[in-house]
């Protein structure tokens, strides 16, 4: 279903291109991959994609997570072993939306939350229904879209998280995380999956699919250009406050120590 809309006030100094904001997101496609990326460079992420061979891939500043984009594969996270916390990753094929993406992405950049991970609570928060049985199963209310928690036997090893979507085609896109991925990193992911709010594809870059809402929308390049730099300009502006917080303490720790040799 299609919906005419204009947006006006924008004056006609640059020519409007005609955009399409898809609900539900989860069957939007693919979409742009710089929404990922430029967030992780504006958040002290380490470009290191010509080193890789890879057409995307990014080192977190501490050096214990790698986020890679390579075709046909698509993306790829991969979290090192830190204490207590097990080495993890998470591969996303590459029509996974990357709002969804950027759902677990973003998260990396981010200081955990105190409170406790739940992983389900965006969904149900949503009117997805759950199924528990052998497996724990979390379905969206047009029943396109999946999270489950796979127990796989044994020694638990093999248990993952999986999470996909499809349409009247056939699957379009999954995710597969290690059961060992922080869980607020998943619930993140979830968030974003589970968010209502439509996203935005240019014309051409909308999938054919009759389980997809779409409004038509007239806009300028000033005006997207406008919203992409304030999503920059957040990661830059959280950046700089944990790099001054982190200063500071270091700061503190030194004078500390200097005062005790005294």
């Amino acid at each position: 279903m299609s919906r005419q809309q204009q947006w006006t006030g924008w004056g006609q100094a640059q020519q409007a291109q005609q955009h399409y904001l898809i609900e539900p997101r989860y069957l939007a496609g693919g979409g742009d991959l710089r929404h990922v990326s430029e967030f992780l460079r504006a958040s002290g992420w380490k470009d290191i994609t010509r080193k890789s061979a890879t057409v995307l891939a990014f080192d977190s500043p501490d050096q214990t997570v790698r986020v890679a984009y390579q075709p046909p594969g698509g993306w790829q996270v991969h979290g090192a072993a830190q204490g207590h916390q097990p080495a993890w990753q998470v591969a996303l094929t590459p029509q996974t939306p990357v709002e969804i993406v950027a759902g677990l992405t973003d998260a990396l950049t981010k200081a955990r939350s105190a409170h406790a991970p739940n992983v389900w609570a965006p969904l149900t928060e949503n009117s997805w229904s759950t199924q528990q049985g052998d497996q724990f199963v979390a379905i969206s209310p047009d029943r396109n879209a999946v999270v489950q928690y796979v127990q796989a036997g044994g020694d638990g090893s093999q248990n993952h998280w999986w999470v996909g979507a499809r349409n009247e085609y056939g699957p379009v896109w999954n995710v597969q995380a290690s059961a060992s991925t922080p869980l607020h990193l998943m619930q993140s992911l979830t968030t974003a999956l589970a968010d209502p709010e439509p996203v935005m594809r240019p014309r051409g870059h909308v999938p054919p699919s009759n389980r997809i809402r779409t409004t038509s929308v007239s806009v300028r390049p000033d005006q997207l250009s406008n919203w992409q730099q304030a999503r920059l300009s957040a990661a830059r502006a959280a950046t700089w406050g944990r790099n001054w917080v982190s200063s500071r303490a270091r700061s503190a720790t030194k004078a500390s120590d200097y005062a005790r040799t005294r």
